[in-house]
């Protein structure tokens, strides 16, 4: 069973959308960069990820979806200043045509 304190306290959810020509290469390696940062950040406590599979049709072409678990504000705004997280959104500048950021706290 889980407890409170064994619980994320914020979620912090980051879908991306590319440009229309992006380099499916390169598109590849923001995968594998953003699955890499819960290595390379200690504050990420879990990080889960995918491709859009709704047939809903409402993804205003949204193709990707990040969420990463934080125990606090602090350790995700520490995740957000991190230089491994500012190297990673220097590298999707030139594919990325728009991304959605949303953090929020689980309610249990």
């Amino acid at each position: 069973m889980l407890t409170t304190s064994s619980l994320a306290d914020v979620q912090h959810v980051v879908a991306l959308k590319f440009k229309p020509d992006a380099d499916p290469a390169k598109v590849k390696n923001i995968e594998q960069e953003f699955a890499a940062l819960k290595q390379k950040i200690d504050v990420v406590q879990k990080l889960e990820w995918g491709t859009n599979v709704s047939q809903e049709g409402h993804t205003k072409g949204y193709t990707h979806c990040w969420i990463l678990s934080f125990k606090s504000e602090a350790d995700r705004d520490a995740y957000i200043e991190h230089p491994a997280h500012q190297d990673f959104v220097k590298l999707v500048g030139g594919v990325l045509e728009d991304a959605f950021v949303l953090d929020f706290k689980p309610q249990r």
